[in-house]
Parts: structure tokens; sequence; C-alpha cells
């Protein structure tokens, strides 16, 4: 099992694929193929589970264009890529193997094309296709049917929401051959962090976080995409409201001048602290133990899939209020496993976590429920086995 990507903003795809491989590595070989440049978090969390992995000395630039020079230089930065990860994979012998790789159709059909001539190929769908252009959609159409003509490619998705998404460019018969791998927790780590023995007051002060405060935590890259900005716009509003409430976001991303400048405009003072994530500490076990200082976790997401963050916050018990958009209403069922507000809304994430801070025993009703629900349905070992069959029975059909 190879499982392979070419840029440096890492997540939840990361994550994903770090749960499946642990679990099957019993019983394939397995190694991960990533830029160089990786964050050493996630090198370490590699190396801890005693995953080999191989570096590549270049990655795909997804840093905004806002020029159309900007806009060449990152597709032929895109192009030298995927050319150097595609040639680096195909140096293999591939005879036995499986590539799990992040790369899309609608973006990628050569690169994927040349892997299926050699190797069985897999990707996973982690968000629905967004809304195109006419154009736009008969060309990814296109795309489409012709990568589901190779015997070798095989797709997954990471919910029900990008599953359905599909619809339009498969035909039926494969559609229904896609399994869904749910974004997942590991029910054997999440246990082990919720069994250690946390001093709030002590961990809190390693931080310099005062501990008289109601705290609000979010994980993920720090980008509009995430609702970074509503995050901080609700923060302000609760703020003018009550002072006792701190906010914290835990990235890998690196800020420009310009968004710590409008990260300033808020007016939060010492009231939000975006921290580095190996700032928390470079193991997962390092990071579950630090969300367990929250009081409350959200993610204000405007496009998501199923957001790993969200599903590990929720498993530790921890009340959730996320976005009704794509799959997070798979998890966060609304006032049944946590609280649902609309992407981009404000005041209404924040009169949510005020409802969570000011009736105790509605937060706890909710993060009981979520943490059942999450772990009775987006569990790493039954996810695991799903994606291992497919794995083993790929090409026999």
């Amino acid at each position: 099992m190879i499982y392979a990507w070419n840029y440096l903003e890492w997540g939840g795809a990361q994550v994903y694929f770090l749960g499946i491989a642990g679990r099957i590595a019993d019983r394939a070989g397995i190694l991960f193929v990533m830029p160089e440049k990786t964050g050493r978090q996630l090198i370490e969390f590699c190396e801890t589970k005693k995953l080999p992995y191989e570096l590549l000395p270049v990655e795909n630039d997804l840093r905004p264009a806002g020029t159309l020079r900007r806009k060449l230089e990152r597709h032929w930065n895109k192009f030298r890529a995927e050319d150097r990860l595609v040639r680096h994979l195909l140096k293999k012998d591939l005879t036995d193997a499986v590539v799990h790789v992040e790369l899309a159709p609608w973006q990628s059909l050569v690169s994927l094309i040349r892997l299926c001539r050699r190797a069985k190929v897999f990707i996973t769908m982690h968000n629905s296709l967004p809304p195109v252009p006419a154009w736009r959609l008969a060309l990814w159409k296109l795309k489409f049917r012709l990568m589901i003509g190779f015997r070798n490619f095989h797709l997954f998705a990471s919910n029900e929401d990008a599953k359905n998404s599909l619809t339009p460019f498969v035909t039926p018969e494969f559609l229904e051959k896609v399994k869904v791998t749910y974004t997942n927790v590991d029910p054997d780590e999440i246990g082990e962090a919720v069994a250690l023995e946390i001093d709030r007051e002590r961990k809190l002060a390693e931080f310099n976080l005062p501990p008289d405060k109601f705290y609000v935590f979010c994980v993920g890259q720090f980008i509009d995409r995430k609702g970074r900005w509503v995050f901080l716009e609700a923060a302000r509003r609760i703020l003018e409201k009550t002072a006792d409430v701190g906010f914290v976001w835990i990235s890998n991303s690196v800020l420009t001048s310009e968004e710590r400048t409008k990260i300033e405009g808020f007016g939060l003072g010492e009231n939000f602290r975006l921290l580095k994530s190996e700032e928390v500490g470079a193991r997962h076990l390092d990071l579950f133990a630090f969300l367990r200082l929250a009081d409350a976790f959200t993610l204000p997401s405007y496009v998501e899939g199923l957001p790993i963050s969200l599903l590990e916050a929720m498993a530790l018990g921890i009340p959730a209020v996320s976005t009704r958009i794509n799959a997070i209403p798979e998890a966060v069922i609304h006032e049944q496993t946590g609280l649902l507000v609309e992407a981009g809304d404000a005041p209404g994430l924040a009169e949510a976590l005020l409802r969570l801070k000011n009736d105790p025993t509605l937060a706890k009703k909710l993060a009981a429920a979520g943490r059942r629900h999450v772990l009775a349905n987006f569990n790493e070992k039954a996810v695991a086995e799903i994606a291992f069959r497919a794995y083993a029975g790929a090409g026999e059909d």
C-alpha cells in the first residue's frame, strides 16, 4: 500500500490515511510518499506508528493566485509536482501494489491515467463537488467517464454527501461500487486521551491561558474556507456581552502580515490565541489532551467534507457547534448531537456558543450524545476493514 500526496498543507486527508494504514500494517506493506518540506509533526506521526515514508523535493503550490502571472506559475508548479510524484511512483515495482493518491480526475486526469496503466489506483472524495458553469460540468463529466473506463481506477467517498455528489459524473453501476470509508476517529487513542488525568489550571497555565474562562476551541487550517473571520466576528460579539470567554484556534498555517493585521482589527486582544500545532505537541495524544481543556468546539466552515477535527472533538466529549453544510449534519444532528448554524452566520454562531455556556445541562447532554454517535458511526477500525477489503479485491471485479 502506497499513500501519496504532493502538497504541504496537511490535515484530515492525511489523518484518514494514517488511520487506515495503521490498522492494516500487519497485513500489507505500507509506504507514505510526501513532500520533504512536510511539517515535522506529520512525519513524527508516521514514525510513532512505525509507518515508512519517502520524501520528495518538490511540492504543489496551493497558495492563492491573485494575478495572471501567479496563476501561470501555480499551474506550472502543479504540473512539475505531479509529474515528479508520478515518475517517483512509476519507478517502483507496482505489480502487487495499490496506490492511494490525493489526486482528482477533474484536476489531474493525465497523472491518474499514467498511474492506472501500471497500478491499482484509489482516490477518496472527501468533499462534494461544487457547482460549476455548464462548460466545466461537461468537461468534468468527460474526465470522470474516461477514468471509470480503467479497470484499475477505484474510488472511495469519505461521507454520504460526497458519494451522492458523484451521481451526475459516473454510471449507476460504478456509483454502486463506491464504498463510503468515513472520515473517522481512533477509538483506542480517544479512550487513552479521555482516561488521562489533566490538571486543567496547570495545563492552561502552560499556554498562558487564564483559568477562569469558558474556552471555545477550533482546529484546522486558518483559511477563509474554514470560516476564520466568522469565528473571530462571533468572538467579538460574545466578548461584547461577557468577558469570561476565551477563543483558541489550533493550526499549522503560516500567517501573512496582512492576516495578522486583520486579526488585530477584531480587537480581541488576549482573548484570542492562534496556536501552532507543534506548540501543542508532536503526538496526536498531545493534541487530544489539550483539546480536553475546551468547554466547546466550533468549526464554522463554508465548505467541508466530514472534518476529522470535529469528529475528534465530539469523540472526546466536547459539545460542538458547526455549520449546516455538506456532510457535517451526518455527524452533528441539530439539538441531538450538537448545534448547527448557517455558514457565514456570525451572530448565529455567537448565539449558539453562548447557549452552551449559559446552559451547562444542554452542553453536557449534547457532549455525551455526540461522543456516542461518533464512536458508533465513525470508527477507524470499521473503516480500515472496508478499505482493506476493497484494496484486496481491486481488479477482481
